[in-house]
């Protein structure tokens, strides 16, 4: 580590900064100061501001974790900033075996896909620490749709109106009536009912509350989780220290406030479809999104990528629950 004052690399373990004497205590693990680095967005390197550690950020990188504390800043209109609220996930699912079963399992479903990951190259296999940005979101739907139920009925009662009718006039004409006359009458008054007065429409509203993922690289924006949630009772807050060194930790490009608003765009799909999934014949639909506060949650996320004659088979995989984010190219 890096004496936080002086900037002096140090040992992991030191207590005392050898050149200037500052009391290193609680250092590593510690959340960074929220007074935001003045540094240019194209800025080669800066000085973590809760360690001293010298850090590099890539182009177009905007929030980057120290390797030496974990501390994260992220780049805001006024600079460079540590971001208040740092969470992690564990890691539960860190045997390459245990996911290559679970993507035996998802992959070998089905009379079309047996044997598919067998007869599949596995081109990669990597487990990383995501970050994802946490975004609290309310959403309220209002809703103008036919009641299809009450149509419904509607339609058999008349039906069977007409199924009377025309076995009386059957009766007293030998069957004419049920060819012409009750077909036609049924026609006329269906027409009535759905063209004159719309049909049977009611408003409906229903309102859901989120904490939305958002991944902060656009490098995975194809793996964005949809209707995905996290395990956030899981959740601690982030400890470099508590995270196996076989995995890579990933830096971001995507910002706070970008996430925000992508948050509040796929909050409103998600509406939407869960929308048109329960109700029928929607005519009106509006959704208002607030966004509220966020966070950043540190992911382990197994990456998995085969190729199927030629087909490109990826899935995303959460190494906390050991559920799958969302595959691409299985059908």
């Amino acid at each position: 580590m890096y004496c936080p004052k002086c900037g002096t690399q140090l040992p992991d373990d030191a207590a005392f900064c050898l050149k200037c004497g500052t009391n290193l205590a609680g250092i590593v693990g510690k959340q960074a100061t929220q007074a935001p680095v003045l540094a240019p967005t194209e800025a080669k390197s800066l000085n973590c501001p809760s360690c001293g550690a010298p850090i590099n950020p890539q182009f177009g990188e905007m929030v980057i974790t120290c390797s030496y504390c974990g501390t994260t800043i992220s780049l805001s209109a006024n600079g460079w900033k540590g971001i208040a609220k740092q969470t992690m996930l564990p890691v539960n699912f860190l045997d390459k075996e245990k996911i290559n079963a679970k993507i035996h399992d998802l992959m070998d479903q089905g009379l079309l896909h047996r044997h598919l990951q067998e007869n599949s190259t596995l081109e990669e296999m990597n487990l990383s620490l995501v970050p994802y940005w946490i975004v609290s979101a309310s959403a309220r739907t209002n809703i103008v749709a036919s009641d299809v139920a009450m149509e419904t009925g509607q339609i058999a009662t008349t039906a069977a109106l007409f199924a009377l009718i025309g076995a009386g006039m059957g009766g007293r004409r030998g069957g004419f009536g049920i060819g012409m006359a009750g077909p036609l009458m049924a026609g006329t008054m269906l027409g009535g009912t759905m063209a004159g007065r719309g049909g049977s429409r009611k408003n409906f509203e229903f309102n859901n509350n989120y904490n939305f993922p958002v991944v902060a690289l656009k490098a995975l924006a194809e793996h964005q989780p949809k209707d995905y949630q996290f395990d956030l009772q899981a959740r601690t807050f982030f400890d470099v220290t508590k995270v196996p060194k076989e995995i890579k930790i990933l830096n971001g490009d995507v910002g706070e406030e970008a996430a925000k608003q992508q948050a509040k765009a796929l909050v409103d799909q998600l509406q939407s479809d869960r929308a048109h999934a329960q109700y029928h014949l929607i005519q009106q639909i509006n959704t208002e999104v607030d966004v509220g506060e966020s966070e950043l949650l540190h992911a382990p996320i197994w990456f998995a990528r085969y190729d199927f004659r030629g087909q490109k088979i990826a899935l995303v995989i959460d190494a906390n629950s050991g559920a799958v984010i969302n595959s691409i190219g299985l059908r």
